[in-house]
């Protein structure tokens, strides 16, 4: 299944490289338009003429279709990065999802909204994965769990700089065209950063690279596959659910002064818990020297914090607040994630795999809501409290064990590449 290439050490040691910086930069202006939509979601829909339920119908429409284009982003930049290089890829990506947020400022239907939220999700999908590829590939061994944790902790603020930015202009199309910029921005700073020696060495085996499709003719190598993406989605589902609709879940909780809890505000909340929650997953896997304890501990945490969250009656609106961040916080293992996925395969396929399983993460989106959905309207009579707990119990457990099938990665060499067969 492996094939050892001769070692390549690192020319950079230092946690805060070029590739490093950079990855972190990319991956915040990444989350800034990510979760943009959620925090002007409706307030835009309001202006474009949407009113009543049809803003929660249409909110999920187009979600869903940003992450539609996520799932085939995460393919096209996934492929690309491993036959063209993570460069090329740092640079595509955020050139389309830049043109894409622009576009999102001058959208005036929701047919037009949803093409460029489509749009955009393809372009959006490439950012980690390759930041990540090229973090892990420039550190030494000891050093790239830090390397890792810088890029998403920082990359996470994004969230609460989209909350602080509409704050501050009180106008969702500005929001729009203030990420496009910061995009464009960044591509300046790209011209920087160097492919890993990893990679280019790779280049000169004759294994073939970027075969998404190597994924699914080997058993062990698929369901390896299948157990990264696991991990990850009760994360998106904490996100997706039950923080981007956190105003419909306040009114049904009973939370006093539900009418003024804003998806925005807890977002910005649920994201600077994250951050906080990246930092402590990262520093306790390398004082640990283990991923997989820590995220025992985060999924564990998670799913006690989903229960908590759905069973907070008659709460204050700050109390409500706090315990978006506190949610935060339990998923903050996304850094982990992120990193065992890069870890667990050869450098042949490995961007194809940290690019693809975070977006096929962040593309089982439309599933859940679809899942979600089909329990709250057909099994519990539109108790979104009972379905949001199933839902959230059953994803919780298939990841658990998902990761108890996954080898520990801590100190395990990324200098080889996986055969194609």
């Amino acid at each position: 299944m492996k094939n050892n290439i001769n070692e390549v050490l690192p020319k950079k040691t230092s946690i805060l490289n070029a590739a490093v910086i950079v990855a972190a930069l990319g991956y915040f202006v990444d989350i800034y338009d990510l979760l943009l939509f959620g925090i002007v979601r409706s307030d835009s829909l309001k202006d474009l003429g949407i009113t009543g339920d049809a803003i929660r119908t249409e909110g999920e429409f187009l979600i869903s279709m940003q992450m539609f284009g996520m799932l085939f982003g995460g393919i096209l930049w996934g492929i690309l990065g491993d036959k063209k290089g993570r460069i090329s890829v740092l640079f595509g990506s955020i050139l389309i999802y830049s043109i894409a947020n622009i576009a999102n400022g001058m959208v005036t239907t929701v047919d037009g909204y949803a093409f460029w939220r489509l749009l955009a999700g393809i372009g959006l999908a490439g950012e980690l994965g390759a930041g990540i590829t090229l973090v892990t590939e420039s550190l030494p061994k000891e050093k790239r769990g830090y390397g890792t944790m810088i890029v998403a902790s920082i990359g996470v603020s994004g969230a609460v700089a989209a909350y602080l930015v509409y704050e501050f202009f009180q106008d969702w199309r500005l929001c729009y065209y203030a990420g496009g910029v910061l995009g464009i921005l960044l591509l300046f700073l790209r011209v920087s950063i160097h492919e890993s020696g990893m990679f280019k060495e790779a280049v000169k085996s004759e294994e073939k690279k970027g075969n998404f499709l190597a994924l699914f003719t080997n058993r062990e190598r698929f369901f390896k596959y299948l157990q990264c993406i696991l991990i990850g989605i009760p994360l998106w589902f904490l996100v997706g659910v039950l923080i981007t609709f956190s105003p419909e879940f306040a009114k049904t909780l009973g939370v006093q002064q539900a009418e003024t809890i804003v998806a925005g505000k807890a977002i910005a909340f649920c994201y600077s818990g994250l951050v906080v929650g990246d930092i402590a997953s990262g520093l306790l896997s390398q004082w640990l020297k283990s991923r997989k304890k820590v995220m025992y501990l985060f999924l564990v945490f998670n799913l006690i914090m989903v229960f908590v969250y759905l069973h907070s009656f008659g709460i204050t609106a700050d109390n409500f607040y706090w315990l978006c961040f506190g949610m935060g916080c339990s998923v903050g293992y996304w850094v982990l994630f992120v990193t065992i996925a890069a870890e667990q395969f050869g450098t042949n396929i490995r961007a194809t795999v940290t690019t693809t399983a975070p977006n096929f993460v962040r593309g089982s989106l439309p599933l859940i809501i679809l899942i979600y959905s089909l329990l709250r309207d057909k099994f519990f009579d539109g108790n979104i409290l009972n379905a949001a707990m199933v839902v959230g119990t059953i994803l919780s457990v298939l990841a658990l064990l998902a990761l108890w099938k996954l080898k520990e990665t801590f100190n395990s060499d990324l200098n080889y590449l996986e055969k194609n067969n």
